[in-house]
């Protein structure tokens, strides 16, 4: 996340913008739905593990992590704060060390009143466009949805595991899909984040628990160690 940390995507549908502290509340209230961390391979976390979490995401240089606004209610007048706004994640990950090139994708529509609204679609766009030249998404079997909107994007099932019951989708970014990409989301502006002091935010003492070690990402995708420049390099 730090090449990213003061970054913002505004689209039509959807602003991303990083994940901080402020975030942190409502992310963990969604991961308490048994259903989102059954479609997303997650282990439920407490509020102080999501709040070390995010604080370890920001130190990564192995990935990008956006939180999903609305951007109608975002946009509104006087503005709202960012945790209302929140619907979802999108994320992109170097999971290849041999391939700096590959990373893989997720996106989250959390909240149920905004999925199926082309607010997920835009999110990937967004990020595709501010990314690599290759990318994979592993998606539960079950997920047909998921695997519906990235067949949209161009994605293809390359792979399928009965094991983990994911199916492997990827797109190599060709000239012609690149000039689509960038068709898509032509209408996306890039600001700079608001850069503000950090202030220490701790869990409730009920929520405080130690762990020394490490814990699996919320939505299961650890990436690798490798730090790449070209992570959120807008496609020219």
């Amino acid at each position: 996340m730090k090449l990213n940390q003061n970054t913002m995507l505004v689209g039509k549908k959807v602003v991303l913008v990083p994940y901080t502290s402020e975030h942190v509340p409502r992310y963990h209230e969604w991961m308490k739905s048994e259903e989102l961390r059954r479609l997303t391979a997650s282990e439920q976390l407490t509020l102080q593990q999501e709040y070390e979490m995010q604080c370890s995401w920001c130190e990564d240089e192995d990935k990008c992590t956006f939180i999903v606004l609305d951007a109608e209610k975002w946009q509104a007048q006087p503005r709202p704060p960012e945790e209302s706004c929140m619907v979802g994640d999108v994320n992109l990950f170097l999971t290849d060390l041999e391939d700096p090139t590959l990373g893989e994708i997720e996106v989250m529509i959390a909240e149920p009143s905004y999925r199926r609204q082309g607010l997920g679609t835009e999110a990937s766009l967004l990020i595709m466009s501010y990314g690599l030249t290759k990318f994979e998404a592993k998606i539960g079997q079950e997920n047909e949805p998921s695997i519906r909107m990235f067949q949209k994007l161009h994605f293809k099932q390359v792979a399928m595991s009965n094991v983990f019951q994911e199916v492997t989708l990827r797109l190599a970014v060709s000239e012609p899909e690149r000039k689509w990409i960038l068709e898509q989301t032509s209408h996306m502006e890039e600001r700079p984040y608001r850069t503000r002091k950090a202030e220490p935010v701790t869990a409730p003492l009920s929520e405080q628990k130690s762990w020394n070690c490490p814990l699996p990402r919320p939505d299961g995708c650890m990436g690798d160690t490798s730090a790449v420049s070209s992570v959120c390099a807008r496609l020219s």
